[in-house]
């Protein structure tokens, strides 16, 4: 005979499946009503990863970065936000929808690391912009911000990387490349070093650039056919 659930379980199912049926609205949004308007072109993993709780990272271009983070899998997605977008108005409402967690622009935000540390227990998904804000120089990446690898590493989870080379503007078409996920498996059980940490950072950041040169690469075979 199966275990009766208690209220709190019972209302915790509730509110995941709402979460999902949301997010399965917004993508119908996104393929009917965004992309039309805002093409991208998909290189390296074409299919969705939906495999044990995972951290999608990603580098921060516009605020329509949160869009191809989204498509990388079917499930939900708990977004790190800015504390300032939980403020008041539209972006309070849908950062609340979206069950984003609040954090610091300096990335050390011990608080925001736990909520994501919960989701990730319950087989959720996270989405970090490592670079805190979003790049307006001609550099390939801003430095990294220490909380992803960390994240990982803590929860022993995968980290799924959408890098972008071109920035989501409307009516021309953006290129993105989703990677395989991988772990960060040699930190796994260690008692982390401040030298550990910038370690895997680093790591981190040069998996980024290994995949926005691969990205340039395919596009300059294929310009070339």
């Amino acid at each position: 005979m199966a275990e009766k659930l208690s209220k709190e379980e019972k209302k915790a199912i509730k509110k995941q499946r709402k979460f999902e049926r949301w997010f399965k609205f917004m993508r119908f949004i996104h393929f009917c009503f965004i992309l039309p308007f805002y093409p991208y072109k998909r290189y390296g993993m074409k299919k969705r990863y939906n495999n044990t709780p995972f951290i999608i990272v990603g580098n921060h271009l516009s605020v329509l970065d949160v869009i191809p983070a989204a498509m990388a899998t079917n499930k939900p997605v708990h977004y790190m936000a800015k504390k300032e977008l939980f403020v008041k108005g539209v972006s309070k409402w849908f950062t609340k929808k979206c069950e984003c967690i609040p954090v610091s622009r300096d990335g050390s935000d011990v608080r925001a690391m736990m909520q994501a540390m919960k989701f990730l227990k319950n087989d959720g998904v996270v989405c970090i912009f490592p670079e805190g804000t979003r790049n307006k120089t001609d550099d390939l990446f801003l430095p990294f911000k220490s909380g992803a690898a960390a994240l990982s590493i803590k929860t022993k989870t995968p980290i799924l990387p959408v890098v972008q080379i071109t920035k989501i503007k409307a009516f021309k078409k953006s290129h993105i490349y989703f990677g395989e996920p991988f772990e960060l498996t040699e930190f796994y059980d260690k008692k982390m070093t401040q030298e550990d940490i910038e370690r895997a950072d680093q790591m981190l950041r040069d998996k980024f650039e290994e995949l926005y040169y691969k990205m340039q690469d395919l596009r300059n075979c294929k310009k070339k056919k």
